[in-house]
Order: C-alpha cells, then structure tokens, then sequence
C-alpha cells in the first residue's frame, strides 16, 4: 500500500479526516464504478450503488487491519458484498419488472423480446448464483463480469492458482446444470 494511502486511512481512523476520505474515495471511484456497473448494466444505479459502497467503507473503515488485507482488497469486498445483497434485495426484484414493462412500451415488438429475454436470463443467472457460497460467486463473477485471469482471482481470494480452477470448473457445471432446471 502506498504511504500516501496509509497516511489517509490513518486520518480516517483516528478522527474522521474529511479530506483523507475524499482523496481515498477519488482514487478508486473508478475502479469501483466499473466494478458495479460490470453487475448491473445500468449507470445510474451503478452510481448509487458505488455510492453506498464508499459509505458502507467509510463507516467500516475503522476496522480495517493492513495485516489481514490491502486496502484494494478490503474495498473490493466490501463492494462484492454490497452487489450481493442488492441482488438479493427487495428492491433488485421490484426493478427488474418494472424495467421490462418500461422497456416494452419504448421499444418494438422485436426488441422487447429480446430485452424480455435478456432480463429473464440475467436474473435467472442471479437466481441461480443465491445458491452458491460466496466465494464460488465471486470466482465466477470475477472470472466472467470482470474479466479477471485464474491468477488474479487466486491472488484476490487467497486460494491457491489450481483450487482456483476447480472450484470455477465446478461452479460453472453446477450453475449449467442449475440454469437447466431453471428453464424446465
């Protein structure tokens, strides 16, 4: 971690330094941005998401430990975490329906099928990755959302280069086999 960066985490800490956090929150604005939006396809609510995201941090950030994690990783985290539970939320479920039905009155008939389809895969994926524990979610999101190698993933998760590998083989089998019986 950059000094400049620790010096800032430090102020945060100790008594809420103002500064320190908009200098904090600027440097991976984008970074998280492209990391919500890569989930939720939709700007707006990628902002809103990565707003929440960086209140959630600052407000977690007197726990962070540099012994357990970097910065990058912790934040990382924090914003998979908060993706999760969107996607879980009441709130992801009342919107999916809403912009189908939005969609369709803009749109001609061949493009609301599409979109239809579209939506209904999308939260049919997400559906289907409830079931999985989170690291198996994060391996395959992280492998096909945010286009990340085996090795990025084994270094972002902790885990080893080939259990890695496995576990995404073995996601990726069992989310076929579940989005299989989704669509029966």
């Amino acid at each position: 971690m950059f000094d400049v960066e620790k010096r800032w985490i430090r102020r945060i800490q100790k008594d809420g330094h103002e500064e320190s956090a908009n200098k904090l929150i600027q440097k991976y604005y984008k970074e998280i941005f492209a990391f919500a939006y890569k989930r939720v396809f939709d700007q707006q609510l990628a902002m809103d998401l990565t707003q929440e995201i960086f209140i959630r941090t600052l407000q977690a950030i007197p726990q962070f430990d540099e012994k357990k994690a970097s910065f990058r990783t912790w934040l990382y985290q924090i914003a998979q975490n908060h993706c999760t539970d969107y996607f879980r939320s009441k709130a992801f479920q009342t919107s999916k329906q809403t912009d189908v039905v939005e969609q369709i009155e803009m749109d001609g008939e061949d493009e609301v099928v599409s979109l239809v389809l579209h939506h209904q895969q999308l939260a049919e994926i997400h559906k289907a990755l409830q079931a999985f524990d989170l690291q198996d979610q994060q391996i395959i999101l992280g492998k096909l959302l945010d286009d990340l190698t085996f090795t990025q993933l084994a270094e972002k998760i902790h885990l080893p280069l080939s259990t890695v590998k496995t576990k995404y083989y073995k996601a990726i089998k069992q989310l076929k086999s579940e989005l299989e019986v989704l669509n029966k």
